[in-house]
């Protein structure tokens, strides 16, 4: 590696971290508190919902591909394959703080709770927030933004391959970070018409995503994975752990 194709791509990684952080972090206080209404287009109620849906095509259809091996194999001419996860970050924040800047509220809401009924759907919310800390310390090798390849690369290092770790809320559903988005996506206590789309679409996307995910996962761990999706829900806890 030279140093200028080095620079770049410490530049690349260290933007994609900035970028990527920021846009997840946000979007958790974006799914608690609502819209953050920072634009506003003046459309009317049906082409603000389209508007809206476009942003969450986009936001899918650019998650879902991108992440797919077979995408990355595509790439390997243009990205090497050492900066793919911070491409990848940097791309996923960019589209995802475009939803949350551009997102179109539609009002008033379809339905919403009151009093005591309204904290206590807050109550799984909160529990998915610390099922997604959770989640991550039981990976250990939680990387969303590529920095193991590229550091593996500036060091001439062989970038070992992770063993398939089963641990945590690991042992009790395959996807528990999906699984928290979807508590956070649900528990929000005002269901508005935009919401409401955005519930449905990403509640498809997180279903997809997850069988999708699945699929590569085999590819990678063979017998060792399909063991596991024999024992392990996929999304709801509905069974009790082996010990």
């Amino acid at each position: 590696m030279t140093r200028v194709s080095r620079i770049a791509t410490l530049a690349t990684l260290t933007v994609a971290q900035a970028l990527g952080g920021a846009s997840l972090l946000l979007f958790g206080v974006f799914l608690v508190i609502g819209p953050f209404e920072l634009v506003y287009l003046g459309l009317s109620a049906p082409a603000a919902l389209f508007f809206d849906g476009f942003l969450c095509l986009a936001f899918c259809v650019q998650h879902s591909v991108m992440v797919r091996q077979s995408f990355r194999r595509r790439l390997e001419a243009l990205v090497p394959d050492h900066v793919h996860g911070a491409v990848y970050a940097l791309a996923s924040g960019g589209v995802l703080m475009a939803l949350m800047i551009l997102w179109q509220s539609v009002m008033p809401p379809l339905a919403a709770l009151e009093g005591t009924a309204r904290w206590v759907l807050r109550a799984p919310a909160l529990a998915a927030i610390l099922g997604i800390i959770w989640g991550v310390r039981a990976l250990r090798s939680f990387d969303p933004f590529g920095v193991r390849p590229v550091i593996a690369r500036i060091r001439h290092r062989e970038l070992k391959e992770l063993p398939l770790a089963v641990r945590g809320p690991y042992r009790w559903i395959r996807h528990p970070l999906y699984t928290c988005i979807l508590l956070l996506l649900w528990c929000y206590p005002d269901l508005s018409g935009d919401r409401l789309l955005l519930n449905l679409m990403l509640t498809i996307w997180v279903v997809l995503g997850s069988v999708l995910e699945e699929r590569d996962l085999v590819s990678r761990f063979g017998d060792q994975y399909m063991k596991y999706q024999r024992e392990v829900p996929m999304l709801i806890p509905w069974r009790i752990p082996r010990a």
